[in-house]
């Protein structure tokens, strides 16, 4: 811990700016570049039924879509490719937020997160891990994690429902004050295609309280996290008027 203090000091460890863009080799958005690209093959490939095929042109639903690149190498004329451009900010439509290319912090309240595990494996709960870390500094945004649903105002839900874990679902839900908001983290929250249908299985966080925002990838980026959780208090904003 004093090396790290030590190191942000000394300007070695600088805060992130968040973008909707990463690296060349992030697999984000996916593109065509040909016209007359037989994408069929491309279909098939998809191992959650995400990708399908619509008057010759390809219709991702990304709350499915686990980013796995199985569609590009099916691909024989390689005219589909992932572009390294997060796909939130076509999620965050439905919601009619508006996210910019560059989010600031402009909130006008704080944001109280209530994290639930419905049945993970725990990927998309190491990504939420490094949100409190020097580099992306969620608190710096007004937003904080809290223990208790009675005090939060948005529970973060990671992994598919579980039965198991269905009732505590609701029960969270029900705990929290109005108003209040849902957001489905990663593809088994927001798309619930990643383990098929198992007896032990309830569905998508949709299936069994009502969705605000859907965080698409298996497991999405800190950084789309943050982007969904700043505009998830925007979102809050217009509730409370």
């Amino acid at each position: 811990m004093l090396k790290m203090l030590e190191a942000i000091f000394k300007g070695k460890i600088a805060t992130e700016e968040i973008h909707i863009t990463g690296a060349k080799r992030m697999r984000g958005q996916l593109v065509t570049t040909k016209v007359d690209c037989d994408l069929e093959a491309c279909a098939k490939a998809c191992p959650v039924g995400a990708f399908t095929v619509e008057n010759g042109k390809p219709v991702i639903d990304y709350k499915k879509c686990l980013f796995c690149g199985k569609c590009v190498e099916a691909c024989a004329s390689q005219g589909l490719q992932h572009a390294n451009r997060e796909v939130l900010a076509e999620i965050l439509e439905e919601t009619q937020v508006q996210v910019s290319q560059q989010v600031k912090a402009t909130l006008g309240r704080s944001l109280h997160v209530r994290h639930l595990d419905a049945g993970s494996c725990n990927a998309c709960d190491f990504e939420m891990g490094a949100l409190s870390n020097p580099i992306y500094d969620l608190h710096r945004y007004g937003i904080a994690f809290v223990a208790s649903p009675r005090h939060a105002d948005m529970i973060m839900v990671t992994g598919v429902v579980t039965r198991n874990l269905e009732k505590a679902l609701r029960m969270t839900y029900d705990a929290m004050p109005e108003p209040k908001l849902v957001m489905a983290c990663g593809a088994c929250a927001a798309g619930g295609a990643t383990y098929g249908d198992t007896y032990a299985i309830v569905g998508k966080v949709s299936d069994v309280v009502p969705v605000d925002i859907a965080v698409p990838g298996c497991p999405p980026r800190p950084s789309a996290m943050i982007i969904a959780l700043c505009a998830a208090a925007d979102l809050l904003n217009e509730k409370l008027k």
